[in-house]
């Protein structure tokens, strides 16, 4: 891969300046790449979904600690979690920190034969979320990017908030939009939704009211001798299009989504006044309001040390959070045209770490680990693969990272073979195809829609 960026030394905390601006690029559509053409996109009127929240467990969550336990393989793998409990759904059952996701089970399905054998944060995150093998000629984008692609500007998007969404910290490990550039990066908000107001990074300061910022706009205005001299100019115009769409959302409707306030509080108890809690909440909205891609990034999933300190701090959380969407989508009537998409990078050595300093940790474990959709055309309740009885190596069905993406992308209208605009004038494509040196993606069929 050429290039990735480093979660321990991400973006450093952007301006208030810098996030007018990042919003300005996308809101008003102006960073067009002068090496690349875009096009108009059409996504066919047959796709079931509409949507897709991503549940992006950084840093590789265990999969026998999850969603795959295995409480027969005894303490050194199963370790204190080794009282599974059974779900609403017959003959599936998941770890006993999970028993608001039990309850749900028949809403989604778990893969648990995924695999690609890679044990690097950054290599494994390329391949699992762009579903192309690192160190090619080309960076590709993820599915993030590509949604935003064929369904945000390009296809007729009108929303004033970016397509493409990422609550709260950047993904980091890898450049999201690949080749296809800034104009498809996602905006990530910062903040913590937890807090009231959340102040979305960079765009509420302390201290700075909204009557202070109109000020402070009316100001600047004045000042901008250059725009009020070109304001015939199509360019000058579009720039300022674009400034009104950047205000609207730091000032007007825009700003709405992100205020939870607007909720019942007994509806933001349910998903837990946690910070991932309130993201999944944060998701909920913006889907409302049509976003087709939201990530929430879900941090501290790398336990290397004390692995089980970490599980039973954080799978409650995970729990509330989102078997809460899972249920507040259903209720709305939004579950059939959304995916959701739980998973990480990898899962996690299933032979526990006791020595110290490890102390009950886990290592990186790219062989055999576990995913989880639900919604938008994928059948609930169903095991798809399985690993062995240690969760060690993939017993049936292995799944491929681009296989799932490419059940995906068929359930979201968007055709595998359809070109992706790059630099270079490559003949690109949404997935590897025959000008590729790896195999085409297949379809995760057994959760496909009849």
């Amino acid at each position: 891969m050429k290039k990735y960026f480093d979660f321990e030394k991400q973006r450093p905390r952007i301006s208030r300046r810098e996030a007018v601006r990042r919003v300005l690029l996308t809101a008003g559509g102006l960073v067009l790449s002068e090496h690349l053409s875009f096009h108009a996109y059409a996504v066919p009127k047959s796709a079931r979904a509409k949507a897709v929240i991503q549940i992006w467990m950084w840093g590789g969550p265990p999969h026998l600690d999850t969603f795959d336990p295995k409480p027969e393989a005894g303490s050194d793998y199963c370790g204190p979690l080794s009282k599974p409990i059974e779900t609403n759904v017959s003959g599936i059952r998941i770890c006993e920190l999970l028993p608001q996701l039990a309850k749900q089970a028949d809403k989604y399905s778990i893969i648990r034969s995924m695999t690609h054998g890679n044990n690097g944060h950054e290599t494994a995150s390329y391949i699992v979320q762009t579903g192309r093998p690192p160190g090619g000629r080309l960076v590709y984008p993820c599915v993030g990017a590509v949604t935003s692609l064929f369904k945000g500007y390009e296809a007729g998007y009108k929303g004033l908030i970016p397509p493409y969404i990422v609550l709260t910290e950047p993904q980091g490990r890898f450049d999201e939009a690949g080749f296809l550039g800034l104009r498809y990066r996602p905006f990530a908000t910062g903040g913590n939704p937890a807090l009231t107001p959340f102040a979305v990074e960079g765009v509420v300061a302390p201290g700075i009211t909204e009557q202070r910022q109109k000020d402070r706009r009316g100001l600047l205005d004045e000042l901008d001798s250059l725009a009020h001299a070109l304001a015939s100019d199509p360019q000058m115009a579009a720039s300022a299009r674009a400034e009104n769409s950047a205000y609207d959302m730091i000032l007007g409707d825009g700003a709405k989504v992100f205020d939870l306030s607007e909720e019942k509080p007994e509806v933001r108890d349910r998903y837990g006044r946690t910070k991932f809690g309130q993201s999944c909440l944060v998701a909920r909205r913006l889907i409302e309001r049509g976003i087709p891609y939201v990530t929430i990034n879900y941090p501290g999933w790398d336990t290397h040390k004390e692995n089980f300190q970490t599980m039973r701090r954080q799978l409650p959380e995970l729990d509330k959070g989102m078997s809460t969407l899972l249920q507040d989508l259903f209720d709305r009537g939004l579950l059939e045209s959304t995916i959701v998409w739980w998973g990480g990078e990898f899962g996690r050595t299933p032979k526990v770490q006791w020595e110290a300093p490890w102390n009950g940790g886990r290592n990186h474990w790219g062989k055999v680990f576990s995913s989880v959709v639900a919604g938008g055309g994928f059948k609930g309740g169903q095991i798809v693969g399985a690993s062995d009885a240690r969760g060690e190596e993939v017993k049936d069905r292995p799944v491929s990272p681009v296989d799932l993406i490419g059940s995906i992308y068929s359930l979201m209208g968007i055709e595998a073979t359809a070109k992706l605009p790059n630099p270079e004038g490559l003949p690109t494509r949404v997935l590897p195809g025959p000008e590729d040196a790896i195999p085409s993606a297949g379809l995760v069929k057994e959760l496909m829609p009849s």
